[in-house]
């Protein structure tokens, strides 16, 4: 249950502000709005913004001439004499796992023919609003990214390392937990090397990879000798050994600025960390398989819920960025995609025929369709394995 209602509010989140993101944009260069949605269809609640008011919906099953129909089962008006209204309709769907908004006048995957090229149309603004008005999303997604990171820096503060060499942290089923070390216990020597700081018990760990060691650990006053063989983990180029610990973190106060320069920095990592994966995936020490789709991600939504609000949230920036990305990228039916379309369009000086749409629009929905095949495989074959 809590990984159903993670995994709810967290795309809830990151597409509401993505879509967002594409209607203020669009509102702000004088483009009609004809409808903002969160889920896909059915529609399941609806508000439009009429003259005089606004116009409320409320769909389900309904019997009309002898067949259930999904119809509207309530509809109420909220008067407000004098007021103008946008004609935009405001819908929550009954999946909450897209959205999307639709402008007036816009050529999309929808394939949309009625243009009539007036003012308040997509195609009427210029390159630069169409490009604003596209990238809109991204944008918000990175903002939202950008904001967590800067309140969780703010609200916990700077993590420092505690320099003394007590374990803070054992990873399950890791040389440390099988050898019988625990939270708590200090490390005072290994082999002939006194230990007197974290920094010199991982330098030491780190330089023997499958390596036994004869470790003096002191707990609750006490001394005892205890042996424990280290694995080996690859660390960029090199094999390093590791026993499964961890130190204790500490964390100092952040000031404001000092909680807006980390929250770009880890911004600006969480993209670099997407193309290392890139660029790993093209050099093949990463494949496929190790990539996620919808079932990881909820998964990792429930975990990191029970984890506490600051993995949730972290995780929910982390995954912002990812969306972002995903969305800029020149593949059609996503935003970067479309994007594209126009700057060639602007090159040839001239729009694209309906054929030549249909066909990138074809072309990237074949890729996307094949790639979430693809991950959503992966994610079932792990699951059960």
């Amino acid at each position: 249950m809590t990984t159903a209602i993670a995994f709810i509010i967290l795309l809830g989140v990151l597409i509401t502000i993505h879509e967002y993101g594409h209607f203020i944009a669009a509102r702000s260069v004088g483009i009609r709005v004809e409808r903002f949605s969160i889920g896909i269809p059915p529609r399941f609640f609806t508000v439009k913004s009429v003259d005089d008011g606004f116009l409320i919906n409320i769909y389900f099953f309904k019997l009309i001439e002898g067949r259930l129909a999904w119809s509207p089962i309530i509809q109420k008006t909220i008067s407000s004499k004098g007021r103008i209204g946008s004609g935009t309709e405001y819908v929550i769907a009954l999946l909450p796992l897209g959205g999307y908004v639709k402008m007036a006048g816009i050529i999309d995957e929808n394939m949309d023919l009625k243009i009539e090229y007036k003012n308040d149309e997509f195609m009427s603004k210029p390159l630069w609003a169409k490009i604003w008005v596209l990238s809109a999303g991204v944008i918000m997604n990175t903002i939202l990214a950008f904001f967590i990171f800067s309140a969780i820096g703010f609200f916990q503060g700077s993590p420092e390392i505690n320099n003394d060499s007590i374990i803070s942290e054992v990873v399950p089923d890791n040389p440390a937990d099988l050898a019988g070390l625990i939270a708590g216990d200090r490390i005072i020597k290994i082999d002939d090397s006194y230990i007197d700081s974290w920094e010199a018990l991982t330098n030491y760990i780190k330089a023997r990879p499958d390596t036994e060691l004869d470790l003096i650990v002191e707990r609750g006053g006490e001394k005892f000798n205890l042996d424990i063989i280290t694995t080996t983990r690859i660390d960029g180029l090199d094999s390093i050994g590791v026993i499964g610990i961890y130190p204790e973190i500490l964390y100092a106060d952040m000031t404001f600025g000092e909680a807006i320069g980390t929250g770009w920095s880890r911004t600006k990592d969480s993209f670099g960390m997407i193309l290392m994966s890139l660029k790993m995936l093209g050099s093949g020490e990463a494949t496929v398989k190790d990539f996620g789709g919808p079932i990881m991600i909820a998964q990792l939504a429930g975990q990191t819920a029970e984890a506490g609000l600051v993995p949730f949230l972290t995780f929910m920036a982390l995954l912002s960025v990812n969306l972002a990305f995903l969305n800029i990228l020149p593949i059609p039916v996503l935003d970067g995609g479309h994007i594209l379309i126009h700057l060639i369009e602007a090159l040839i000086n001239r729009p694209l025929n309906l054929k030549a749409r249909i066909i990138i629009q074809q072309i990237g929905m074949a890729f996307i369709l094949i790639l979430m095949v693809t991950i959503i495989f992966q994610d079932i074959s792990r699951l059960f394995n």
